[in-house]
């Protein structure tokens, strides 16, 4: 009876154990980050991996788009860089490396024959 009961509490812990690490994984979580322009004009990507902004003029009416990217550290914004895509094949590309904690950064993308700029959340990694 004793080494039965022995028995259920091991398999449980064991489950216990085998539910937590499979449920906490190495940090590995895919942060890339996309802000889409209406009407499948285009879009800005960050891809973590090896910290490049692509920039996508998708639809081909005449009009580039143009994405930019903002830092803000200790309530001060400041514009990074901007870059425009559209009239060739293919998305421009624009590596920067992007910095942690506090300094904290946007995307945004406009379509050039109008309109303002779409943007995603501020971050860092």
């Amino acid at each position: 009876m004793i080494k039965s009961r022995f028995t259920q509490f091991a398999m449980a812990g064991a489950a216990a154990v085998a539910i937590v690490a499979g449920s906490t994984s190495p940090a590995m979580a895919d942060t890339n980050k996309i802000v889409y322009l209406p009407d499948g004009r285009g879009y800005i990507k960050f891809i973590d991996d090896g910290d490049v902004f692509q920039i996508c003029d998708t639809k081909a009416d005449g009009y580039g788009v143009t994405g930019r990217l903002e830092s803000r550290i200790g309530g001060i914004n400041k514009m990074v860089w901007y870059e425009e895509d559209g009239g060739d094949a293919g998305c421009d590309k624009h590596p920067y490396n992007i910095g942690n904690f506090p300094t904290e950064y946007q995307m945004g993308i406009k379509w050039n024959g109008g309109g303002g700029y779409y943007e995603g959340d501020w971050f860092n990694e």
